[in-house]
């Protein structure tokens, strides 16, 4: 694991808040110049401390009928490689969105996408639990979702009633 420079370490904290800080304003939060933010910036990409810059979409909100499931998947590690092997093979299918290596019951939990329910149930009877490791499934669909990444995706409705005193 690298130490961090004090610079990089609240470059990074300001950039998970919001990617779309520009260097500009970032040397101005961070009492440094633009030309410092810049180059932190582009070692920590370099670096792969920084991979992507992503957007967080309310897709509630959308006319988007994709699908999102978590599966609990247990598996029987490779000798030599553990968990990692298999680990690969289920990341590679553009369907799988995350992959983590969990403790507890199961042994990685995957998140995948698609168009529909028979899209997801279709990748877990036919890719996921035919690899050779995988010795069960246990598939949980995300009906709903109130918060990802920091972000609550509720609109709250201030409350209108009058108050009651006695």
């Amino acid at each position: 694991m690298k130490v961090l420079s004090d610079l990089k370490q609240k470059l990074i904290e300001l950039l998970r808040e919001d990617a779309r800080y520009t260097p500009e304003l970032l040397a101005t939060m961070l009492g440094v110049t633009q030309e410092e933010v810049k180059t932190a910036i582009q070692e920590l990409e370099q670096e792969h401390i920084i991979v992507k810059y992503a957007t967080v979409v309310n897709s509630s909100k959308l006319d988007d009928e994709k699908v999102t499931a978590l599966i609990e998947v247990q598996i029987t590690p490779e000798r030599g490689r553990g968990f990692d092997s298999i680990a690969e093979r289920v990341y590679l299918y553009p369907q799988v969105k995350s992959v983590y290596l969990m403790s507890g019951a199961y042994d990685l939990l995957v998140e995948v996408e698609g168009r529909n329910l028979k899209d997801v149930a279709s990748f877990v009877s036919e890719k996921l639990s035919t690899l050779e490791s995988v010795l069960s499934t246990k598939t949980h669909f995300i009906l709903k979702k109130y918060k990802q990444d920091g972000v609550i995706f509720e609109d709250h409705e201030e409350d209108h009633r009058l108050m009651i005193s006695p």
